[in-house]
């Protein structure tokens, strides 16, 4: 309602804000503090849910339901996502066409949930769901038979299912937070001119010169990331045999959730520590018209509780322990994949050098921004 019927100036309506930091970057962390948060605030699971149980009681049955269908497994999730990514970085939305947006994605989900029912729906197609249950995994916290239960840390990942769709969605997520990064970074500054008259040259107006420029660079960053991963996944099929390069890619996917992770904390910690903030006054005002509810309207952004150097500490051990987690995951599944323990280490030369290359990628993004 405050995308829709709010201010249309992005920094006075609550929507963005919400959306942006809170949704996107918020419940990231709160995922990998406190377990899958998001599974029992979900909104459009709780709506089909109430809607099935409705149904269920009058006795009517969907005329549309049907099976999920295996070869579909998390794709619907990784196109959300990715989607998600391109609206975030590459079109330029307002918070009113925002607010449309999420309505109507809500009624996207709570079609595919009439059709193929809310629980593996939410397991399988619905983005955000699978996306921070994938964060979820990293916690201490898990509930099981609706008991709250502790685990020691990084052993909810090993068991995330090997389904299609899962290296996309881990290599789009790691490849939004890329680019990301690059838009910050000086490359872009220099590169993202030359592109917009290159599109202006074929007649594109600037806007949309911008757009189709910055949807070929988040193209370019996800197919990147995807690359570097294929690569060290090509070097493990070298060793050993009867493991094909399809099979070793899913079953190491898990290994990429850390990294994606320590992406996510590295760029956009400052964003969630500073602008985040910004809710404490927009919940008051969340339309921009001068409202109050709150009594913090008026409340404004402290910029000197962290430190530039406190940021920086926090980024660059977030991407080496995220790093180390996921060459200890990967050796942990080669010891089950390979025979030989010989064969596993051989095989962990190639991980290696993947999460070496990610590591380097995501400080040189760093260093990039700071400059």
């Amino acid at each position: 309602y405050a995308g829709i019927a709010g201010s249309p100036e992005e920094a006075k309506n609550l929507a963005p804000n919400f959306v942006y930091i809170q949704f996107w970057v918020g419940l990231v962390v709160v995922s990998v503090l406190f377990g899958d948060v998001f599974r029992s605030f979900n909104p459009w699971l709780a709506t089909g849910r109430a809607v099935g149980w409705a149904a269920g009681r009058a006795g009517i049955a969907s005329p549309v339901r049907r099976e999920y269908p295996a070869w579909l497994g998390r794709w619907p999730a990784a196109l959300t996502i990715l989607g998600f990514g391109w609206l975030e970085l590459a079109y330029p939305e307002t918070p009113q066409t925002l607010g449309w947006i999420c309505v109507g994605f809500a009624l996207v989900q709570l079609a595919a949930m009439a059709v193929y029912g809310s629980e593996r729906w939410a397991d399988n197609g619905d983005g955000f769901s699978v996306y921070y249950n994938l964060y979820s995994r990293l916690s201490v916290f898990h509930r099981r038979d609706g008991v709250l239960h502790l685990r020691p840390p990084l052993s909810g990942l090993p068991s995330l299912p090997v389904v299609a769709g899962s290296v996309a969605l881990l290599c789009v997520a790691i490849g939004i937070t890329t680019f990301d990064g690059f838009l910050n970074g000086g490359i872009w500054a220099s590169v993202g001119p030359d592109l917009n008259d290159a599109f202006g040259n074929l007649g594109l107006s600037p806007l949309h010169s911008d757009e189709v420029a910055k949807t070929l660079g988040l193209v370019v960053a996800v197919s990147f990331v995807t690359l570097i991963y294929r690569l060290g996944i090509r070097g493990m099929e070298t060793v050993g045999r009867g493991h094909t390069r399809q099979e070793l890619a899913a079953r190491f996917v898990h290994t990429l959730v850390p990294i994606a992770f320590a992406y996510a904390m590295a760029h956009y910690f400052s964003l969630l520590a500073f602008y985040g903030q910004r809710i404490d006054y927009l919940i008051s005002d969340p339309l921009g018209n001068g409202s109050d509810i709150f009594g913090t309207a008026h409340n404004t952004i402290d910029l000197t509780y962290l430190s530039g150097r406190t940021i920086w500490y926090v980024q660059v051990v977030a991407l080496v322990i995220g790093h180390v987690c996921g060459l200890m995951l990967a050796h942990d599944r080669a010891l089950v994949v390979y025979r030989r323990v010989r064969d596993a280490t051989r095989s962990q030369y190639s991980m290696l050098v993947v999460m070496v290359g990610f590591t380097s990628l995501g400080l040189w993004l760093l260093s990039a921004v700071r400059q």
